[in-house]
């Protein structure tokens, strides 16, 4: 029973996250984009608005979806 509500809750966690992360707008293009991502978060700009809700939903879902994926390896390993 607890294996099933956690496999579901898996699913519905991995949908959001997969929402979330399409919904962030891309910072740049390109190997460019990506360094210029980092140094903007080394400097410390952060995202306002709508991308900064999307940002802590994608950090909160991801620790989710790794913990639930945890739980449920633990629990199909010990045969329930």
């Amino acid at each position: 029973m607890l294996l099933t509500i956690l496999k579901v809750l898996l699913v519905l966690v991995s949908l959001g996250l997969i929402g979330t992360v399409l919904l962030q707008s891309g910072r740049s293009a390109g190997l460019s984009g990506t360094i210029a991502g980092g140094a903007e978060q080394l400097v410390g700009r952060k995202a306002r608005g709508f991308d900064a809700v999307l940002v802590k939903a994608t950090v909160v879902l991801g620790v989710l979806f790794f913990v639930i994926t945890l739980a449920v390896a633990w629990l199909i390993s010990r045969g329930s």
